[in-house]
């Protein structure tokens, strides 16, 4: 040490050169180990690499059912399951779509427009037994148009829908070929008119409803009224018809609950008949009507009902001057 306290040191002393070589050591170290990092960068890369092209080598092998498929299956199956897919595909869309009946009903204009430039269009229709139906609402019936063919003309289906017509109870169907259609009929008759609801409807003896509405032409008719008169009426109106004199006052008839008659005269009078002997019952109306005028009289209703009496009800006047009558004091012999 110096005498200003500063610590001699030896020319020859050899710090620096140690630290440049612990300098170089550490920088060599350091170099190896970025180059290791490197290296295993580098490899990282190549597996990656290796793998990346592995995949599509084993993507591009075949599925065994494809394989399989096409070995085994024909040149040509593609195209036809291609073509059965589409027509499928086709078929679906018309029954999902509603178009079944329209696609049919082309295809059957088709062959019919085929069959009639071939000479077999209907030239000749004979129609036989209308009276009520004209000949276009018996053609529209059975399905027959300026379309048909007689060679695609089904007689049995053509007589099915004209049964299936209420005017219409029998039905033959016969094809005269090349061109003439011969259809015979039997109508029903318009037997009553029936009101159920509130609704009229045009009844044939059998019950059927005609229509549902009704037509001037029909207005003369016997009117039923209720519940299953409909099919009872025939009978009713034919036991009634042996008594002309109550037939002819009497407006309409009507079944009550199904059981039993009551007549509505065209005045407005009620007659109500009994469940059982309905036959007496009219003969013995029918009676007092001649003997009595009964049907003239003041009164609203008629229960015939019991078997051993007959109850009439009086109208309100007639019921009021009856009773005032009876109120009314008796003179004494001797009054003036």
């Amino acid at each position: 040490m110096d005498g200003a306290g500063r610590l001699n040191r030896s020319l020859g002393s050899p710090r620096p050169q140690t630290d440049l070589k612990a300098a170089a050591i550490g920088a060599a170290v350091l170099l190896r180990e970025r180059l290791g990092l490197a290296r295993l960068g580098l490899e990282r890369l190549h597996l990656g690499r290796a793998r990346i092209k592995a995949r599509p080598e084993r993507e591009r092998q075949p599925n065994r059912l494809i394989a399989l498929l096409e070995r085994y299956l024909p040149s040509r199956g593609g195209a036809a399951a291609t073509v059965l897919i589409l027509l499928g595909s086709a078929g679906f869309g018309i029954v999902e779509g509603g178009h079944v009946g329209e696609l049919t009903q082309a295809l059957s204009d088709t062959r019919n427009a085929i069959a009639n430039s071939a000479g077999f269009r209907i030239t000749s229709i004979v129609i036989n037994g209308r009276k009520q139906l004209t000949q276009d609402e018996i053609l529209a019936s059975g399905g027959v148009n300026g379309r048909s063919s007689l060679l695609f003309l089904d007689a049995a289906t053509v007589r099915d829908k004209l049964k299936a017509n209420p005017w219409i109870g029998e039905a033959t169907v016969l094809k005269l070929y090349p061109g003439e259609l011969q259809i015979d009929i039997v109508e029903r008759s318009a037997f009553a008119l029936w009101q159920q609801d509130g609704k009229l409807s045009v009844i044939s003896d059998d019950g059927a409803v005609l229509q549902q509405y009704l037509s001037h032409r029909f207005l003369s008719l016997p009117l039923v009224v209720g519940k299953g008169a409909d099919t009872r009426a025939r009978d009713f109106l034919a036991l009634l018809a042996r008594y002309p004199q109550v037939r002819a006052a009497t407006k309409a008839v009507i079944l009550v609950g199904e059981r039993r008659w009551n007549l509505r005269l065209k005045d407005g009078l009620d007659i109500r008949l009994p469940e059982h002997d309905v036959g007496n019952a009219l003969a013995e109306l029918s009676k007092l009507d001649k003997e009595d005028r009964l049907f003239s009289r003041d009164i609203v209703a008629v229960d015939m009902r019991l078997p051993d009496r007959v109850i009439v009800q009086l109208s309100d006047d007639a019921a009021k001057a009856r009773e005032d009558s009876f109120k009314k004091p008796k003179k004494k012999a001797g009054d003036a």
